[in-house]
């Protein structure tokens, strides 16, 4: 490994100021466990680190604030999001999904900040933030920007983060009585990489699903909103025909790649299947959330 330098601000302005915009080798790392794989793989060769653990604490809290959203700090571990009692009372979606993330050893290291800031279209987080219409915010040199997590996606491990910004928080609204399901399929054991991924969350009224959001990720380039699977849900009810016709959207709208978990066929047939097992599992939370 070649020689680079570490330093470690103790703020998150000076921890800004030390990324360079101009320069793709220099990083800022928080857990590091994406970070360092490409470093040993030699896809990486970093000049400068920057490391997040010394910064202001509040940058790792988990919160709520006055209108009732959660606001989790980027540097709070997936650990303490996954144990967290506000998380398990308001987001239990979101707390199951973090159980099957990688293992506990993963999830006491890696941040949250860094599971999103690495772009990786295979992470169990982002699609689960995503359809809970979780929002970032974006700090860079003196400035400020919050953005919906999908527009924070821009490709193949591509995001639209500036070289010297950073992720310092999510914040994710009430669920109210809305439903909600994420369901990672998996073609080796649970924790594994998923092949797909299919998160969902609707209100029901008078028996129809009224706003659903369908997002995929894994067997895509990026975390994805699908509209036309969408648009099949809306004001439908719940019956095996419309489950169907939703799956047919999901499998025909998405955009499936091919990799070491399936084929774009083996994925694609994967989505029309499994998004109709997501709405049935939204409706009754105590259906178990991973597909082998």
């Amino acid at each position: 490994m070649i020689p680079f330098e570490m330093v470690e601000p103790r703020s998150l302005e000076e921890a800004v100021a030390l990324l360079d915009p101009t320069e793709t080798t220099i990083r800022a790392v928080a857990g590091g466990t994406a970070l360092m794989l490409m470093m040993k793989a030699g896809v990486f060769q970093p000049t400068r680190l920057v490391c997040l653990h010394r910064i202001e604490p509040e940058h790792a809290r988990i919160t709520l604030t006055e209108a009732g959203e959660l606001r989790i700090g980027a540097m709070a571990s997936l650990s303490e999001v996954e144990k967290d009692s506000n998380v398990a009372a308001r987001l239990p979606v979101l707390k199951n999904a973090l159980r099957r993330l990688s293992n506990p050893r993963v999830r006491n290291v890696a941040r949250v900040g860094g599971a999103l800031a690495h772009g990786d279209p295979h992470m169990d987080l982002p699609p689960v933030l995503a359809a809970l219409g979780a929002r970032v915010t974006i700090n860079g040199p003196n400035t400020s920007r919050e953005l919906p997590l999908l527009e924070l996606f821009a490709g193949y491990y591509e995001t639209v983060l500036e070289k010297n910004e950073l992720i310092t928080a999510v914040t994710v609204p009430q669920l109210h009585d809305r439903k909600s399901a994420y369901i990672k399929v998996t073609s080796r054991s649970a924790d594994d990489w998923p092949a797909v991924g299919v998160a969902v969350t609707f209100s029901l009224h008078d028996g129809v699903l009224r706003d659903p959001i369908v997002v995929v990720s894994a067997a895509t380039e990026k975390v994805t909103r699908l509209a036309g699977a969408e648009q099949v849900l809306q004001g439908a009810a719940i019956d095996d025909a419309v489950l169907r016709r939703a799956g047919d959207a999901a499998a025909a709208e998405a955009s499936v790649l091919a990799d070491a978990h399936g084929s774009a066929a083996y994925k694609r047939e994967l989505l029309r299947v499994y998004l109709r097992r997501a709405v049935r599992q939204a409706l009754d939370e105590s259906t178990p959330q991973v597909r082998q």
